[in-house]
Order: structure tokens, then C-alpha cells, then sequence
């Protein structure tokens, strides 16, 4: 964009035009009762303000403010209002940011439509419009959603369904404590002080936790499904880069030599008992923890709720060097529940770490995957965990719920195991088969862990909707693309043939290509 330096008089100036050529849009709305929705997307900014507010939240909110102060000023309040960003925790921090300016400015409480853009298709883009949207509706935030989605229109309805829906049944949870003191800024990114304790909490990244709890018996292919492959011929462990750093195991005994990167947590019965204790470390429930007679004295796992989070309690923990607090919950709200807790912890000065748990019972694999984004993104977007920790049954294989995990952390930004690719739905201006040049894209470069590539079907919204991507394949014409390095063009009409490999050989001479093969 272009810096331009504005003074408050020609900023001023710069409002006073927008209010001339936006004032008779207002009225003829006004006189036809038409309502009207005023959106935000955080890649298409004005470079008035950018100037001014930056590539920001607060940027947004200020953008679509301006018009709705000239409606208010107008007596016309017909209005929807929408802040959307492929970044769900930039979409969050918008929308709660825009209520809030509201309230300051005494505006009347529009509706919301909710909608995390360019979300991409399959289990990426419903994980990451499930943080989105979900942390919202569960902050009581919203009136309409939008997923979307690049995959055919119809699937898009079905996701926000059950989004939706999930509120019907909220209204007779168990209840939580009124928080009096709230010290999470819900506008801007900051990770709970945690210590340290065995490479979980302060500066590591989130820390998965797979479950094996429910096998009958544990060899080394269960391990298959968590990211660890046993190459027999070498004699070794292949891990990749969606391998668990725990698992648990319930009473059920581990009699094998497990990866070097892999620990084992057992309940503390069966801990008692083992001849070899090498990475494997109890389990234990807050009572089974004050009545102990032997722990063990490099990590124990302490699983409570809220109801057992009492000041002496946390004493208690916060006192021993070793203790990692795995939360839990039954409550039908438990996103509620668990923020709550987490704010005991921070108003009292605890700084456990602490792996959040939830656990999900015979849902549908696609149900599961939208709650299972909201219960722990919610709280990952704004620095709440150390890990995280699904248990689910019935609900899909345990590959499945293991690179769930993963793409949550994905989703959240707090750990990246993958690319990442921001691509829009279809819609009259695309100008190629979005779903088959995504899937194509994908297939060629998938394996580019931490890079993002924007996908976009054409020129009049992509290059702004995709301003957090790091690479952009964008459709500039019939059968032909042109390509992007963050923001910036470096190619323009590039046959579309060409288009794939011109782009893997923009990300090779910037070095961020490795060939595939150099993974196994």
C-alpha cells in the first residue's frame, strides 16, 4: 500500500468526501426501507487507513465505523455489520473490538454477520471458520454466519447448521462463577505466564496429548495413527510432523521401546507398579495427588475441574516444580467453564502449566471436528493452554482425532505442522476450477510446512482477501494467473498450464522449497 501522511485537517478532509458520496446511498436506503451491510475485510484496507491505523484490528473497526456514524447521523440504522479476515484470531479480535466501540460510542447494538473468509476447503477450512465463528457465539456474539468454504455451495449450509444449533441446547448448564476481574485483553494476542515443566508451558509450543486409554491392549502400531511409523528394516521410528508428544494410557501398559520423542502417561495405579519408569509419568486426580506417597520428581499430571480449584488447592500445586494441570469438564458450556478457571489461575498469580481436556462421545466425525475447534480454539486464540489433549470415542479413528489436535494448533497459529492455504469459494468472477487448482497446488506442495499460499479465482477481491499469505496464485483473465509474493506482483498473465510450476519456482528462489522426498 502507500504511506500516505495525513494531518488531522486532511484526514478530516478525507471523511468529509467519503460523507458526500455516501450520504444519497443512505437515503435512498432510508426511503425504500433497504437494509444495508457494511463489511470490513482485512486485506482490502484503504491506504488512508493503513496510514493511520495499520494492518490491524483496530483498522478495521475504524473502516466500517466511518460509515456507520454517517448512517447514525442520518437517523438510519437499517444496518448489518461484518469485520472478516482469513486469520481467525485477526476476525475475533475485529468483532470484539467493534462491540466495544459501539458501547464507547453509545451506537446502537447492530446485528453481526459472522464469517472467517477465504477459510479454504475440507477439514482446514471448517476448522478454522469453527475457531472463528465459534469463539463468537460462544462470547454471545452474532446474529448471521457464513462459512466458506472452496468446495460446491451446498456444503456450506450443512457446517453452519451445526454450528448454530449447538446453542439450542445451552440454556440449563450447570452454572458458572460471574467473573469480576477479567485478565485476558481480548483484543490482542498475549499467551497466559506459564512455567516450564518437561518442555510444557512458558516459551514451548502447545503440547498434544493423544489417548489410547480406551485400546485393549497397546503395541507399536497404535502408535501408527499418532504420527510415529516403525520402519522394520531400519530398525527405527519415522516420526512426521503431526506426531503427539503424549500419550495416554489409562491402565494399560506400554511393554515396548517407544520413540525417543514420545512420552507415556499412565494413572498413577499402574505407575506405582512399573519396573521402568523412562518418559513415563502418572496420572493422577487432585485427591489421589494430596494423598500420594510417591510421585514422580520430574512431571506429574494432575487432572481437576472448577468446582475442585480451591485456594488451598492451588497452594497446594503451585508449590511443587513438577505439577502440569490437565483441566477438564462436564459442564454443557464447558468453553465457558474452562475460560473461567483459567481466569482463577491468572487473577491468583498460578502459573501452572496446563493442558486443556475435552472429551466427546459418538458424534459424527464432522460434528465432532467443529466442536472439538470451538472448545479449544476458543481458548488457544487467546493464549489460554499449553496443550491439548481430545479424547473422543466414537467419534472417528484415532488418526483423525490426532491431526485434528494438530490442525486446531494450525488453525490457532500457536503451532504449525503444514502449509497452509487460504482460497476462496467459487463464485461468477472465478476464472478456473478453484476446486481442482486448489487440490492441485495443494498435491505439489503440501509438504511446505509453516508456508501459506492464497488461491484465488480473481483479481477483484483476491489479492486483498489473501493479504496474509505469503505466496498468491490469483486469476487475472481467461487462462491466465497472475502470481504473488505476499502483497506484491512478481508475475502477471502466466498461462495457466504454466501457473503451477511458475509458482513452486517463485517459492524455490526464495528458498522456502524442499523437495518431498528429502522428508522421508
Amino acid at each position: 500500500f502507500e504511506e500516505i501522511e495525513y494531518t488531522d485537517a486532511a484526514y478530516e478532509a478525507e471523511l468529509e468526501r467519503i460523507r458526500t458520496k455516501f450520504t444519497p446511498l443512505v437515503k435512498i436506503c432510508k426511503e425504500y426501507g433497504t437494509a444495508m451491510r457494511i463489511g470490513t475485510n482485512h486485506g482490502s484496507l484503504s491506504d488512508r487507513i493503513m496510514s493511520r491505523y495499520g494492518d490491524t484490528p483496530l483498522g478495521m473497526v475504524e473502516s466500517a465505523l466511518e460509515f456507520l456514524r454517517i448512517c447514525e447521523d442520518l437517523n438510519y440504522y437499517n444496518v448489518v455489520l461484518s469485520m472478516k479476515a482469513s486469520n481467525p484470531q485477526v476476525m475475533i479480535q475485529a468483532y470484539r473490538l467493534l462491540v466495544q466501540k459501539l458501547d464507547e460510542e453509545q451506537l446502537k447494538p447492530y446485528p453481526l454477520h459472522l464469517g472467517v473468509t477465504e477459510a479454504g476447503d475440507g477439514e482446514d477450512g471448517r476448522i478454522k471458520s469453527s475457531v472463528g465463528i465459534g469463539t463468537l457465539l460462544e462470547d454471545g456474539l452474532g446474529d448471521t454466519i457464513r462459512v466458506s468454504l472452496t468446495e460446491e455451495p451446498e456444503a456450506e449450509v450443512p457446517v453452519c447448521i451445526e454450528l448454530a444449533d449447538r446453542y439450542k441446547t445451552r440454556s440449563p448448564h450447570a452454572p458458572i462463577p460471574e467473573i469480576q476481574q477479567y485478565p485476558v485483553n481480548p483484543y490482542a494476542y498475549t499467551r497466559r505466564e506459564s512455567r516450564t515443566v518437561a518442555l510444557i508451558g512458558g516459551h514451548q509450543v502447545p503440547r498434544v496429548v493423544g489417548d489410547l486409554s480406551h485400546r485393549d491392549t497397546i503395541t507399536p502400531a497404535s502408535l501408527f495413527a499418532f504420527g510415529y511409523q516403525y520402519a522394520v528394516a531400519l530398525d527405527k521410528w519415522n516420526i512426521t510432523d503431526m506426531a503427539c508428544d503424549y500419550v495416554y494410557t489409562g491402565l494399560k501398559p506400554v511393554d515396548f521401546d517407544i520413540p525417543g520423542t514420545l512420552a507415556v502417561i499412565c494413572d498413577h495405579a499402574l505407575w506405582v507398579k512399573q519396573k521402568s519408569r523412562l518418559r513415563t509419568y502418572p496420572m493422577f486426580t487432585l485427591a489421589e495427588f494430596k494423598a500420594a506417597a510417591e510421585k514422580s520428581s520430574e512431571v506429574n499430571f494432575v487432572s481437576a475441574s472448577l468446582s475442585g480449584i480451591t485456594d488451598e488447592n492451588l497452594r497446594l500445586l503451585q508449590a511443587d516444580p513438577t505439577v502440569v494441570l490437565v483441566i477438564e469438564t462436564a459442564n454443557l458450556h464447558g468453553y465457558a467453564e474452562q475460560r473461567r478457571l483459567f481466569v482463577d489461575l491468572m487473577v491468583k498469580g498460578v502459573t501452572l502449566p496446563v493442558i486443556v481436556r475435552r472429551s466427546y462421545q459418538e458424534l459424527p466425525a464432522e460434528r465432532f471436528q467443529l466442536f472439538a475447534a470451538t472448545d479449544l480454539g476458543g481458548l488457544l486464540i487467546d493464549g489460554l493452554g499449553d496443550g491439548v489433549w481430545i479424547s473422543a470415542h466414537g467419534c472417528g479413528s484415532d488418526k483423525f482425532i490426532n491431526e485434528t489436535a494438530f490442525n486446531i494448533l494450525q488453525a490457532t497459529r500457536t503451532r504449525i505442522s503444514k502449509t497452509e492455504y487460504i482460497s476462496c469459494p467459487s463464485c461468477g468472477r472465478t476464472l478456473f476450477d478453484l476446486q481442482e487448482t486448489t487440490a492441485k497446488i495443494r498435491s505439489r506442495t503440501n509438504h511446505l510446512k509453516g508456508v501459506k499460499i492464497g488461491i484465488m479465482g480473481c483479481i477483484v477481491n483476491g489479492p486483498g482477501e489473501m493479504a496474509d499469505a505469503d505466496y498468491g496464485y490469483v486469476g487475472s483473465g481467461p487462462g491466465r494467473i497472475t502470481l504473488y509474493r505476499s502483497k506484491t506482483v512478481v508475475k502477471k498473465n502466466v498461462p495457466s498450464a504454466q501457473a503451477v510450476d511458475a509458482l513452486i519456482d517463485l517459492i524455490r528462489e526464495d528458498g522456502n522449497w524442499i523437495e518431498s522426498t528429502d522428508l522421508q
